[in-house]
């Protein structure tokens, strides 16, 4: 199912020279047509890829730092404003359910949804729909693999960046398992990411950010995948010239 199927930016003249627009990507307008219920974004830091799903997750309705429609915490206010001049073309469906995933702030999440278990409640603990274990006691991986498991429902838009910093490579490929399911329950993952093994997936859609344009990338062309099989078939060579 694709919830979000086009994306389009305006920019104006007099904002060019501010940031995130003096990022190389953002010096045009954007226009993309979202084809495959499965989208990563791949590019170098500072690419831009980051900075677009978070203006895309704040368009939808999700809170800047993470987690569903319904956080409204705020630890620190650094997001850009790119949201306001993103435009998102929706399909005919809604989601029924969604998350947006920032590894650099799920333990601003998680922290959260400790301080609204602390509140008075008619309702089940919120940490119910995450597993029932504090995320806080559990490593990084392990926590954010209860998200996915217990959290993501189906019907769902689920907004990822960089998901693969708490994986381990053989929990990646849990990581892709659920998405598979997740899929198959109507879902839309639209994901920033360095991981080849995540690339991999099968039928996605794949736009590279390295260009002075955002352009679609087919997963053999990537540098990921390329300096990754590589380097695995001769880590010598790499390494003799690296060391």
């Amino acid at each position: 199912m694709i919830y979000i199927k086009h994306l389009s930016l305006e920019i104006p003249e007099n904002k060019k020279k501010e940031f995130p627009f003096t990022l190389p990507v953002l010096q045009q307008d954007i226009d993309l047509e979202l084809r495959s219920d499965v989208t990563f974004f791949v590019g170098e830091n500072g690419s831009g890829k980051s900075t677009l799903l978070e203006s895309i997750a704040i368009s939808c309705g999700f809170n800047a730092e993470g987690g569903t429609k319904n956080f409204a915490f705020s630890t620190r206010n650094s997001h850009s404003n790119l949201d306001q001049f993103l435009r998102v073309g929706r399909g005919v469906q809604k989601e029924r359910d969604g998350f947006f995933l920032r590894a650099e702030s799920y333990f601003n999440v998680a922290t959260e949804i400790e301080n609204l278990d602390k509140e008075p409640s008619f309702g089940p603990p919120v940490i119910d729909s995450y597993g029932g274990k504090s995320l806080h006691e559990q490593s990084h991986g392990e926590s954010f693999l209860a998200l996915v498991q217990h959290r993501f429902g189906g019907d769902g838009l689920y907004i990822l960046d960089e998901p693969e910093a708490a994986l381990s490579p053989k929990r990646q490929l849990a990581l892709l398992a659920h998405m598979k399911s997740l899929v198959d329950q109507n879902s839309q993952f639209i994901i920033a990411t360095h991981s080849p093994i995540l690339l991999g997936y099968p039928g996605a859609e794949i736009f590279n950010f390295d260009a002075d344009t955002i352009e679609r990338i087919e997963y053999s062309n990537t540098e990921h995948y390329q300096i990754t099989k590589d380097f695995l078939e001769s880590p010598e060579v790499y390494l003799r010239h690296l060391l």
